[in-house]
């Protein structure tokens, strides 16, 4: 499930335990229960925004940047969309998990963003 845990930030947590953070790796496969709702995005947005699609592959993005949110999901119409910024309690289930990494920069590319705070 989205969950927004109070800290500025939103995640997945368990449906059992929905103070737990699940992490994700890179290029995890994901179906939602329905349509994604998203927060608004923007000064002037007030309206709450859905994707029209249920399937979507995570993604780290400002991988770069230290005081940027990572966590992203990309859909299949190539928008990409952070995490942070969906709805809460959106069910979500692994589809499939990304493939063993090939070479050191697939590696690389699966590698989490280590979160500081």
């Amino acid at each position: 499930m989205t969950r927004d845990f109070g800290t500025g930030t939103r995640g997945f947590a368990t449906v059992d335990d929905p103070g737990l953070a699940v992490c994700v790796l890179p290029g995890t496969e994901l179906a939602f229960t329905g349509d994604v709702a998203c927060l608004p995005a923007g000064l002037l947005g007030w309206k709450t925004k859905t994707i029209n699609h249920q399937t979507a592959i995570f993604r780290q993005v400002n991988r770069d940047k230290l005081a940027a949110h990572h966590d992203a999901l990309e859909f299949p119409d190539g928008r990409t969309v952070l995490l942070t910024l969906l709805c809460e309690s959106q069910g979500a289930t692994v589809l499939q998990l990304p493939a063993q990494p090939a070479t050191a920069a697939e590696a690389n590319a699966q590698e989490r963003v280590a979160h500081v705070g």
